[in-house]
């Protein structure tokens, strides 16, 4: 498995999603309180278009912080009209730019997780294949998603993919879930918790909204 092709597919079918919206849907609020959709298609751009340059000075606007980086660094490009940013995310769809430490799995993760934080609030269904996420979900439960990603110590829970074969945790209860989900959760996205079953479902929920 090719990673960086993963992404490149991953970017050119979030462009098909964008294509498909809107002019009302784009303004509509993701997942992510900083961004509409507008804003986060904007978001989604900067992985594939930034520079060391821009990334280094924008850091130090943003005080060293990720969160704030990340906002400024799309709102730059939250400019560009929505087909300009549809054009981007599939002309540079190929790009092969990462950020240190968690290299490409960064911008991997991203993309599906942003897929989602867009499709949840508009009522999409996902389409892609589950498999895809196998990546994103031994990522997000690694010491590397430490780094912008996961936040705090996991919960004690063992948890397992319904729409694919994937499990992980080998004490506490059980979580089960779809792939997309699961990856939600541990990112404390809290829209979908309600899709968790099993003994270990509160628990990861607790852990989530916390």
């Amino acid at each position: 498995m090719d990673l960086w092709d993963d992404l490149a597919d991953e970017r050119r079918a979030l462009a098909d999603l964008l294509e498909g919206l809107s002019p009302e849907q784009w303004r509509v609020q993701t997942l992510c309180e900083a961004w509409d959709v507008h804003g986060m298609a904007a978001h989604l751009t900067v992985p594939c278009t930034f520079s060391r340059i821009e990334m280094v000075t924008t850091m130090v606007r943003a005080g060293g912080n990720p969160d704030r980086l990340s906002v400024l660094m799309a709102r730059r490009r939250a400019t560009m009209s929505s087909s300009e940013l549809v054009a981007v995310l599939r002309d540079r769809a190929g790009a092969r730019l990462a950020p240190p430490v968690v290299g490409v799995m960064g911008p991997y993760t991203d993309a599906l997780v942003h897929g989602q934080d867009i499709m949840v609030p508009l009522g999409l269904a996902d389409e892609r294949p589950a498999v895809r996420w196998l990546p994103a979900l031994e990522f997000l439960v690694s010491r590397r998603a430490r780094v912008g990603f996961v936040s705090g110590a996991l919960p004690q829970v063992t948890m397992e993919a319904t729409d694919m074969g994937w499990a992980h945790g080998r004490v506490g209860p059980q979580v089960r879930g779809s792939a997309s989900a699961l990856a939600l959760a541990l990112l404390r996205r809290t829209a979908r918790l309600d899709e968790l079953t099993g003994d270990g479902a509160p628990v990861l929920r607790e852990w989530a909204t916390g």
